[in-house]
């Protein structure tokens, strides 16, 4: 089965339990194995700063499903723990789950781009690949400790 990543993010309202509830929802469904989970970091805001920070993590989960259905499932768990995207863009949410490798699969359909577009360039996104996997690389842009560095 491919091994996906998928980031997590909060920072609205009980953060923790948010990305905890999300981790849960992905590990009780029957077409997703949770294999590794990495530890959760307080981050600033990108993008948007006139907002609290964030807790981000990354899972690591092997599946069957295709890169457009495990979107799917993603944003079917962020519906269902109250995500709305009626503020700003990269402004406020309840939860964030964002999927940022699949494989060493790229894949550039509408709505989908793998590896997430900005991956290379969020720190918040790689410190917790960097942990599930030191030997993780980003196709098309290299091995997750040298991005890393690169943003230093």
């Amino acid at each position: 089965m491919p091994l996906a990543y998928v980031g997590l993010g909060s920072n609205m309202g009980d953060r923790e339990r948010m990305i905890w509830s999300a981790v849960h929802m992905l590990a009780f469904n029957p077409e997703v194995d949770v294999v590794a989970v990495s530890s959760l970091r307080e981050t600033d805001p990108v993008g948007f700063l006139e907002q609290p920070p964030f807790l981000n993590a990354a899972v690591a989960v092997e599946t069957e499903l295709r890169p457009q259905a495990l979107l799917e499932l993603l944003l079917s768990v962020e519906r269902e723990l109250g995500r709305t995207r009626d503020g700003p863009r990269f402004g406020p949410r309840t939860i964030d789950l964002d999927l940022l490798l699949y494989g060493d699969e790229v894949v550039d359909e509408p709505g989908l781009v793998v590896p997430h577009p900005r991956l290379h360039e969020r720190r918040f996104a790689l410190e917790p690949l960097v942990e599930l996997d030191p030997d993780l690389s980003v196709p098309g842009w290299g091995p997750v400790p040298a991005l890393l560095a690169g943003l230093e």
